[in-house]
């Protein structure tokens, strides 16, 4: 099954057939939960510039590179970490990154009440234009998920406003970029199989190829298509759909003889919100068949709850001193 292609021009227009646009991204989400999006609105010059200063960054030694270390974004979960640094389904993945979150000021009160996840962010210093396209990248971002949301809301027969009234008119924004280091040694794992925790997730690659997800207990090649962006279902969206837009597993190989860049935007509900299925008739749940063998659908409490008992997993002893 090839994964779907769509064009959001008129999504984001509201044009007429905006919502023939959203009952596309339903099938999508139904039968591979993921899909390409073109037209999406995100100016390829920004990508470019942001892609251009972060392989500046991957480049520069490691001492350097940690001068804005995890460690030192405190409660924010911001900064640097190395390869092998993250960890998914508790084995290192050979990748290195910097976590970016919506950029708060220490007086705003969440940043004050010390709550997780939220504060100013951490760039390099010595690298121009770094933090300036970084927010705008986010920015840009945000607008393009509140869009997408729109339309998942519309495909599932709901009002426009469904999630924004109930989970992400403030949603809590994770951003990521990646390097994958060339391989080395027949070690072309980047990340192994996994789910992503949230709602949506909104993904840059560069050209290299190697992200691949499961579709039909086959693994199938997501090629790189200039200027798009490819999108998934999170295991909350799987949560409140009660299975019907299921949370797809994928990983990354890095087959090129190069690093390779990829750019992940997490669009997520409200750190505080309680997150509550849309029905409580579960239609699927693929406890057995995921890398896990967790329920998504077991879970009660807020977002915020849930994302720090995962990210405490994957950078466990950052979590122990941390949060």
């Amino acid at each position: 099954m090839p994964i779907p292609l769509i064009d959001i021009g008129a999504l984001l227009s509201d044009a007429e057939d905006h919502r023939e646009v959203a009952a596309r991204i339903g099938h999508a989400c139904r039968d591979c939960g993921f899909f390409y999006i073109i037209n999406h609105g995100i100016d390829e010059h920004l990508q470019r510039r942001l892609e251009e200063v972060s392989r500046q960054f991957f480049a520069q030694d490691l001492e350097t590179k940690l001068e804005i270390r995890m460690s030192r974004g405190g409660r924010a979960w911001r900064g640097y970490f190395p390869v092998g640094g993250e960890l998914t389904s508790g084995k290192p993945d050979l990748k290195e990154g910097i976590y970016f979150g919506a950029e708060l000021d220490d007086d705003h009160p969440l940043v004050k009440s010390g709550t997780p996840l939220h504060g100013p962010n951490l760039f390099p210093g010595d690298i121009l234009q770094f933090r300036e396209l970084v927010l705008s990248y986010m920015a840009a971002m945000t607008r393009l998920g509140h869009c997408l949301v729109a339309g998942i809301s519309l495909s599932l027969g709901l009002g426009e406003s469904y999630f924004a009234d109930r989970y992400t008119r403030d949603p809590l924004i994770l951003f990521r970029i990646f390097n994958y280091p060339a391989p080395s040694g027949g070690q072309f794992q980047g990340v192994g199989e996994h789910t992503d925790y949230g709602l949506l997730t909104i993904l840059r690659q560069d050209m290299s190829g190697g992200l691949q997800i499961k579709i039909e207990s086959r693994w199938v090649d997501a090629q790189p298509i200039p200027n798009s962006f490819v999108c998934n279902v999170g295991d909350m969206l799987d949560r409140l759909t009660g299975g019907r837009y299921l949370s797809a597993p994928h990983r990354v190989r890095n087959p090129a003889g190069r690093d390779r860049l990829s750019f992940a935007f997490f669009f997520d509900p409200n750190f505080s919100a309680e997150v509550q299925p849309i029905t409580m008739d579960v239609i699927a749940d693929n406890k057995e068949e995921r890398w896990d063998r967790a329920s998504v659908h077991e879970f009660r409490g807020t977002y915020g709850d849930y994302l720090l008992n995962k990210v405490s997993k994957v950078f466990p002893e950052l979590g122990l001193k941390v949060l």
